[in-house]
């Protein structure tokens, strides 16, 4: 009896599937099928594609990042030598120097660790001696003596004259008195520097310390460079050619290349401390990916912490680097692109499921004839459904496969994820829709003649509605405040793996729900709209308009081809802000960079040269403006007992201001305050700006000088962005030198069309920027340029998806609706006034669509753009304003229009056969 109840159970709980059903639902509606495997298709290749494409924009980011960085991006090391004292009181030559220099270089290279070891390119070693003068000539010269040394040896050299230089002495154990006569050493020149110099082998090049003493620097050799693009030399270029402006305006340097058997007599050349070992390290671009660089941050920052202290006169290693601080700055663009990527990628998602909501809808309307005979012959409701599954779940797998492999073919992996949902929408709608159909067609449940039970029936339908409504308002408002109360950005970007985590899912959804939460407004106002106009059409006299207006208050209830509509012309109307506000965010952010049209950011050796290369400049034609001033990152203040590093500003107020008012740049009219007396006695006011609010207005500031008082600072006002920095302390030049500090200008800002020639000739050591330059590197950074392309492509997808939607729609009530117009023939409606009638139901929702969808975009984009971060990526100092490109928006209006205006005509000609009798004799 048990086996008997557990087969028959078995027996009523397995559906059975009939496949020729299947197949022949499949064959009869391909083409819904086939319209409905295009568009999972084309979403998974988007889907699919987009993350990984972004990964390897990212890996690109780290790359341009650090190498955008230069030379502060490489790990340095210092040391001080061991003491050269003898047994009498003298200083000892070392003849095995230059071995030390190698031990010192491996006990560098084995501190790295290995993951960091082969970030890292070999190994240079630069012991470079002090800046000499040059005593003959009226023209200034400086000179200085340096040995490269890599893991095989400096860079090679062919001696065209003369040859390597050797040692002073023969004698490898030598001893000389402090005040000994100057110890000659012997240097290498290149032919360029002879050339310039007029001196050969054998000849002593006159130059004294910064002391006046005589240092004794003789020619052994003169040199040609092998390959002269070698890395070596760039840590030195004096060595290669004479290299002006490095020590001053109008002043030349020049190079000598020493050798292994030289150095010992460079030390003694010197005094003690002025002979300088470094080992360089420069980043290989290659191993710098995504995915190493929390690794190599810590790594870097472990270093530095390890590091001995600048004052300690011992052989302990001292790290100097910049990589941790480039590799953070990236990581921290990259999880912003990747939240951004993932809103619009959220909308996409949204408006396709809309859509194959939509197409399953329609797939069912079509569908429901035949799903009523298979029910009055017995069909059971699960053995429908399960056919219905069966049919969607390969049309969806099948599609979706296509989609990702295209996306694999097209880039190196894909993120099948984001395809999930899609797939799903696919695989689940139409099943469900055609389940209900069918349980509809063979329900014996007849409609009450109590009016009780009719409103009680109502009310719950609207119950359910709201209920549905109003989770999707909670969603929406709980998305918004996550959004605004947290931000996109990961906790902690150094844990940041570049993958969607469960507490982002929340507010990247923000946009999308806020989409929805427009369009089921909409779709309440709607019937309202379309009512009264019913209303006010009985009392005109014109029987098209109650047509029009009747035939549209019986289908504005459609809640489906509304939010299609509706959603999608506001996500593709948010694409095309985000990605117009980037643009523009662009061009703003090249302003805040550089400050002006042009930047000359001194070197320290030639700072003092800084006043009299603003007035070269601002004499040069096509200049506007020169403003100088000292920038100082990473400056040590102290707000009580706490330790601050923002960038302090000191530069003349009024020409600052003058500068901020002719250009793009904000105003900041708080910087007249930095004028005037400061609220304590002795204070000097501030403007100040931080990122974490740690300075603010009111907050009092100390300024620590070597050997004086200490200087206070007042915060009297906010400061403006300079150079995109999160902490900035402005002060005036004036007060601050009538408080014992006078500013020594390292920055000058020009303006004007000539500013770009006048400071590429400044003949002086200084890092020249360029807004042009910086505007251009900027569009195309990987993340940059891929997010803008990932914006109009996302546009251009959910328009299509919108048209697409448009069609279904109209597809989905053509039958009905031209049924119901043929039928108003018999009463005498001409075919260009049923032409009226249909156009008259199916405009409303197209032109509420096309009116209200741009401006809840606009909505949409105030509302998110700021916690978006596109700051990140423009370079501005602030969060970017919503920029609303009027022209493109109308032109999605005037495209949906366009096509809604197309669809009654055609519709018409499919029409045109149909016979009058034959629909009369159809019945409903």
């Amino acid at each position: 009896m048990k086996r008997l109840l557990t087969r028959r159970w078995l027996t009523r709980r397995l559906p059975a599937l009939h496949w020729p059903s299947i197949r022949g639902r499949g064959r009869t509606d391909a083409g819904p099928l086939l319209l409905t495997a295009a568009v999972i298709a084309t979403v998974a290749l988007l889907s699919g594609a987009a993350p990984a494409l972004l990964r390897a924009a990212a890996d690109d980011a780290v790359q341009d990042t650090v190498r955008r960085a230069g030379p502060d991006a490489n790990v340095l090391a210092h040391a001080d030598w061991e003491r050269d004292d003898g047994p009498t009181g003298g200083r000892v030559r070392m003849p095995r120097l230059a071995e030390g220099v190698d031990d010192f270089r491996a006990r560098v290279t084995s501190a790295l660790g290995p993951d960091l070891d082969a970030a890292l390119l070999p190994p240079v070693t630069v012991v470079n001696g002090p800046i000499l003068n040059i005593t003959d000539g009226t023209v200034p010269r400086t000179f200085q003596f340096t040995y490269l040394a890599g893991d095989l040896d400096g860079p090679d050299v062919a001696w065209i004259a003369g040859g390597a230089p050797g040692p002073a002495v023969a004698d490898e154990y030598v001893e000389t008195p402090y005040d000994g006569p100057p110890w000659p050493v012997q240097v290498g020149l290149s032919e360029a520097d002879a050339a310039a110099l007029d001196l050969g082998p054998g000849d002593r090049i006159p130059v004294k310390d910064g002391q006046g003493r005589d240092t004794d620097v003789r020619i052994s050799g003169i040199y040609r460079p092998a390959d002269s693009d070698d890395p070596a030399w760039r840590l030195a270029p004096a060595l290669l050619r004479p290299t002006p402006g490095v020590d001053g305006v109008g002043i030349t340097r020049f190079g000598g290349l020493l050798s292994r058997e030289s150095l010992p007599d460079a030390r003694l050349a010197v005094d003690e401390d002025q002979l300088r070992r470094t080992v360089h390290f420069a980043p290989v671009p290659g191993a710098l990916t995504w995915d190493a660089t929390a690794a190599l941050a810590s790594q870097v920052v472990k270093l530095k912490a390890t590091s001995g202290a600048s004052s300690d006169r011992d052989q302990s290693l001292r790290w100097e680097s910049q990589l941790d601080t480039a590799l953070r700055d990236a990581r921290t663009q990259i999880s912003a692109a990747s939240a951004q990527a993932a809103v619009l990628l959220a909308g996409v998602l949204t408006a396709t499921v809309l859509v194959l909501l939509l197409a399953a809808d329609l797939l069912v309307r079509r569908r429901t004839p035949a799903l009523s005979v298979a029910r009055q012959r017995g069909a059971a409701i699960p053995d429908v459904g399960a056919e219905l599954i069966v049919e969607s779940t390969v049309v969806s797998l099948s599609a979706a496969a296509v989609g990702l492999a295209l996306a694999r073919a097209a880039v190196p992996g894909v993120s099948w994820a984001w395809a999930v949902p899609v797939v799903l929408a696919g695989a689940v709608a139409g099943p469900a829709f055609g389940t209900l159909a069918a349980a509809r067609a063979s329900r014996d449940r007849r409609q009450p003649a109590n009016p009780a039970a009719r409103r009680w029936i109502r009310a719950t339908g609207q119950l359910r509605r709201a209920a549905v409504e109003a989770a999707v308002l909670i969603a929406a408002v709980a998305a918004f405040v996550t959004l605004h109360q947290r931000g996109l950005l990961p906790v902690a970007s150094d844990d940041d793996t570049g993958e969607l985590t469960g507490d982002l899912i929340l507010p990247i959804s923000a946009l999308a729900l806020g989409a929805l939460v427009g369009a089921l407004l909409l779709l309440r106002l709607l019937p309202l709209g379309t009512r009264f106009a019913l209303r006010r059409a009985l009392r005109s006299r014109r029987p098209l308009a109650v047509f029009g207006a009747a035939q549209a208050a019986t289908t504005a209830g459609r809640a489906l081809p509304l939010l299609v509509l509706v959603s999608t012309t506001a996500l593709a109307s948010f694409a095309l802000i985000l990605g117009t506000t980037v643009t523009r965010g662009l061009g703003d952010g090249a302003w805040s960079t550089v400050g002006a049209d042009a930047r000359l950011d001194v070197g320290a050796d030639a700072e003092a040269a800084t006043p009299a290369l603003a007035e070269r400049i601002a004499a040069a034609p096509g200049v506007g403006q020169v403003v100088v001033a000292q920038v100082t990152d990473s400056a040590r203040l102290f707000s009580e007992s706490t330790l601050l590093t923002p960038r302090l500003v000191i530069v003349d107020t009024a020409a600052f201001q003058r500068l901020l008012a002719t250009t793009p740049l904000p105003d900041a009219p708080a910087l007249a305050r930095l004028t005037a007396p400061g609220p304590g006695a002795g204070d000097v006011p501030a403007l100040v700006r931080s990122g974490d609010g740690a300075l603010r207005t009111g907050t009092r500031l100390q300024l620590p000088r070597d050997g004086a008082p200490t200087i206070r600072l007042a915060a009297v006002g906010t400061a403006p962005s300079v150079g995109g920095a999160a902490d900035v302390v402005i002060v005036d030049a004036t007060a601050l030198a009538d408080a014992g500090l006078p500013a020594v200008p390292n920055t000058v800002w020009v303006t004007g069309p000539g500013a770009a020639q006048a400071v590429s000739n400044s003949g002086v050591a200084a890092d020249v920027v360029l807004r042009a330059d910086v505007l251009r590197a900027q569009r195309v950074a990987p993340l940059t340029a891929g997010l803008l392309r990932l914006a109009w492509t996302a546009a251009a997808v959910l328009l299509a998806l919108g048209l697409l939607g448009l069609t279904l729609a109209a597809a989905a009530g053509a039958a009905q609706r031209w049924q119901t117009l043929t039928r108003l023939r018999t009463l005498g409606l001409r075919p260009r006034d049923a032409r009226w009638v249909a156009a008259g139901e199916v405009l409303p929702p197209v032109v509420v669509a096309a009116v209200c969808g741009p401006l809840l975009a606009a909505l949409l984009a105030h509302l998110t753009l700021g916690p978006l971060d596109l700051r990140l990526l423009t370079g501005q100092g602030a969060d970017p304003t919503a920029v609303l490109p009027w022209w493109l928006l109308g032109l999605v209006s005037v495209v949906l229009l366009a096509a809604a205006t197309t669809v009654v005509p055609v519709e018409s000609a499919l029409r045109r056969r149909d016979r009058l009798s034959e629909v009369l004799r159809a019945g409903e």
